[in-house]
């Protein structure tokens, strides 16, 4: 029983974290006009 009130606060820790970022938004400012690298780039 314990394990699952453990889930449940967990649950809704991880929920409330998501609704209050959800709820902030994006923030504002100009972005950045370089690409992210994703990959190292190869060398010839």
């Amino acid at each position: 029983m314990r394990a699952l009130t453990a889930a449940a606060i967990g649950l809704a820790a991880a929920l409330a974290l998501v609704f209050t970022v959800t709820a902030i938004g994006a923030p504002e400012g100009p972005t950045s006009p370089e690409p992210l690298l994703t990959t190292v780039p190869a060398h010839p």
